[in-house]
């Protein structure tokens, strides 16, 4: 029989614990040509909040996450370099997104519209086949597109996979 480690890890990691014991995802970092408009941006359109902020000679940086995501945290860097100060930085177009699952379909409605009235949707809310659900897409200050969905169901996919009830599948070998 064999155990998740990283089910077992969560289960057994509590508040003080700070050492990891295996490799984990931890981030994904985008540049900004404003870091306070990109922030704005972020804290007022998703769920997200700033956990750190870093400043050296090169430039500065945001740490934001779900508040309160201790368990398996997850940050989105956000980097303003001097050098590129004012220029739009976006990477992540037309398809490539960060994605963040709702509730509820009136929540992308929500969002869809408070995007449309600040000139941030990129796509209109939309129905897609199965799993994609109820989505629709804005971009941040330097043109990197957030999508929100509803019904996509990567949450509970990978809850029903790892949860407390489920030992998930095994190690696996590459080829």
């Amino acid at each position: 029989m064999t155990t998740d480690p990283t089910r077992t890890a969560a289960a057994t990691a509590g508040p003080g614990d700070s050492e990891i014991s295996q490799p984990r995802w931890t981030h994904i970092a985008l540049p900004s040509g404003d870091l306070d408009a990109s922030i704005a941006f972020y804290t007022s359109m998703t769920p997200l909040v700033v956990v750190a902020t870093r400043e050296d000679p090169d430039g500065r940086n945001a740490w934001l996450s779900n508040p309160g995501q201790w368990e398996t945290p997850f940050v989105l860097v956000l980097t303003a370099f001097n050098a590129a100060k004012g220029t739009q930085q976006g990477i992540m177009r037309p398809f490539a997104h960060i994605g963040i699952e709702v509730p509820q379909r009136a929540d992308v409605d929500a969002i869809a519209a408070k995007a449309r009235a600040n000139g941030s949707l990129w796509w209109e809310p939309r129905d897609m086949p199965d799993p994609v659900g109820y989505i629709c897409a804005v971009h941040d200050p330097d043109g990197n597109v957030v999508e929100f969905s509803h019904n996509q169901k990567v949450f509970a996919t990978v809850r029903e996979l790892w949860g407390p009830d489920r030992r998930g599948p095994g190690p696996t070998s590459g080829p």
